[in-house]
């Protein structure tokens, strides 16, 4: 039997865990196919308690190189068991990530309804009363999550590059994995984002007619937008936040950043400052992605 001093050299030497967990009907099976896909072995409906003793079998000589858990909340005993097992990681210093997997309500009803399938938490078929209890149930580990995605506008496929740009090879080395994107205000401000910037205070390129029909991928708006006296001045004050945010995001351990840029309708000033802030983050080196959602919206 090990020592603790041997259990702990033992388990600092695994590359660490991600959990998988969020709401039913979010996509975990999905994410876990998907990490399945690019490496991970990944362990599906694990009770909490037993994870300290996969960090110690994936520590082993043979062990799976990168580890990857489902753990799904049905019990009331989840969130003590889960408690207990995340700090006896912690003691053991094991490196972990928690992925969290949402969607709206309404999203949620129509996977339920097109699969015909019942909710686990929902009594006598509502599925809507199922979502809201596990949404409850579930909040207190959203707060712990890593990253955090919401599903709701995603179709399998983008959600497997989704995963592919947070959990590659060259993401896990990362110190801090960036993830930048676009919206627009009126289809819904994004649930999964760290940081909220809205630059709706700079002048509009959709009531320049020869504008309008031009996205912010196009060089006549992104000069329209940069050219604008306050630009100037914004940008240099956002980098300079950033510069302050992102070192303390590292030192925090965080492993996943996640910032969204809404304008009216995601088509023009959100997607000019995005492609930006995606600039700084690459000028640093730093793994990033982009992904402007409304760019294609009427």
């Amino acid at each position: 039997m090990k020592t603790e001093p041997e259990r702990v050299e033992a388990a600092a030497a695994t590359p660490g865990f991600t959990i998988i967990t969020g709401l039913s009907g979010a996509g975990r099976s999905e994410a876990a196919r998907s990490l399945e896909d690019i490496g991970f072995f990944v362990v599906d409906n694990l009770p909490p308690a037993l994870l300290p003793k996969m960090a110690e079998l994936a520590a082993r000589p043979g062990g799976p190189v990168r580890l990857a858990i489902v753990i799904d909340a049905r019990g009331g005993v989840f969130f003590g068991e889960l408690s207990k097992a995340l700090e006896e990681l912690k003691q053991l210093h094991i490196d972990y990530r928690i992925l969290y997997l949402e969607a709206s309500d309404d999203t949620l009803v129509n996977r339920y309804e097109a699969t015909r399938h019942r909710h686990p938490l929902a009594p006598a078929d509502r599925v809507v009363e199922g979502i809201r209890k596990e949404r409850l149930m579930m909040e207190s580990l959203r707060g712990e999550a890593d990253l955090v995605i919401d599903t709701s506008e995603f179709t399998p496929h983008e959600l497997r590059d989704r995963l592919r740009d947070a959990f590659s090879e060259g993401a896990a080395d990362a110190a801090l994995r960036v993830s930048v994107g676009s919206f627009g205000f009126k289809y819904g401000a994004p649930r999964d984002a760290d940081l909220v910037l809205d630059v709706r205070f700079l002048p509009n390129p959709h009531w320049m007619a020869e504008l309008r029909p031009l996205a912010g991928t196009d060089d006549r708006v992104r000069a329209y937008v940069e050219d604008q006296p306050v630009y100037g001045d914004f940008r240099a004050r956002l980098r300079d936040l950033l510069d302050v945010v992102v070192p303390g995001y590292i030192a925090e351990g965080k492993s996943y950043l996640t910032l969204a840029v809404g304008c009216t309708g995601g088509r023009h000033r959100s997607v000019v400052v995005a492609e930006d802030i995606a600039a700084y983050f690459r000028d640093k080196g730093m793994a990033v992605s982009l992904d402007h959602r409304d760019l294609d919206r009427g």
